[in-house]
């Protein structure tokens, strides 16, 4: 292990007017997970809360406590952050597959993948029964650390730094998935129908519901006068969208 890093002391995590010293009893080198992270902190404790989990705060009565905190913050923040991306770089997508989008993004897969691209495992602060365990690579363990730095990121260095760490890791993932969820359902069910002439498709309004400024609507697609598929959504074009989507899951495409 190298020597440690000299200390910062720009701030703390309770009180940004003071100094801060670290953690008594931690000698650890970050410069090389900091690298990785593209993020150079200006309080290092922040990024130490950040890695130390609760049964390593349980078992050496840590004063700055475990991530639980930051994690929570982490996790608001990946979810607008992500919520973000995908609303203006995917214009047509309704709000339901927006929602199945998002969820695949910020899951626990994705999150623990993010945190080992990025090697956190051996730098976390765990008890030794959790090390013996294997909690260094245990993904619900790695995937709380990746939110947590997250957090970090934005107390120390703000919301942008914060949304440009994020977009780093969900933007490849959005674009190699090529979810289905981005297709034009009521066009592809168009085309396959079409191939037969005597087929014929229609789309019909089954309920509307709420106020004029939160309106929901409910459709069903027909085949030939023979309920398909149904779709639900806060236009009618949504609706069908979801309607179309769920005729071609039926139909196996």
């Amino acid at each position: 292990m190298k020597s440690p890093v000299p200390w910062r002391t720009s701030g703390t995590m309770g009180h940004p007017l003071k100094k801060n010293k670290p953690e008594r009893g931690i000698h650890m080198d970050y410069r090389e997970l900091e690298k990785n992270l593209q993020y150079h902190f200006k309080d290092t404790n922040y990024l130490i809360n950040a890695l130390t989990h609760s049964s390593y705060a349980n078992e050496h009565k840590k004063s700055l406590g475990s991530n639980e905190r930051l994690e929570f913050l982490g996790d608001s923040i990946l979810g607008i952050v992500v919520a973000d991306y995908l609303f203006k770089n995917y214009p047509e997508l309704p709000e339901g597959d927006l929602t199945r989008n998002r969820a695949a993004l910020v899951c626990e897969k994705a999150c623990c993948g993010f945190s080992k691209q990025l090697g956190v495992g051996k730098y976390l602060l765990l008890s030794h029964g959790e090390q013996n365990s294997g909690g260094r690579s245990r993904s619900s363990i790695l995937a709380d650390a990746f939110e947590a730095i997250i957090a970090a990121i934005y107390l120390d260095g703000g919301m942008e730094e914060a949304r440009k760490f994020i977009l780093r890791f969900v933007v490849p993932l959005a674009k190699a998935a090529k979810p289905k969820a981005f297709r034009d359902y009521k066009t592809k069910l168009q085309e396959i129908i079409q191939q037969n002439p005597e087929e014929a498709l229609e789309y019909v309004l089954t309920g509307e519901s709420g106020p004029d400024h939160d309106k929901h609507f409910t459709v069903e697609v027909h085949l030939n006068s023979n309920v398909i598929g149904k779709g639900g959504g806060r236009s009618k074009k949504e609706a069908e969208q979801q309607a179309a989507r769920e005729a071609l899951e039926l139909m196996g495409y």
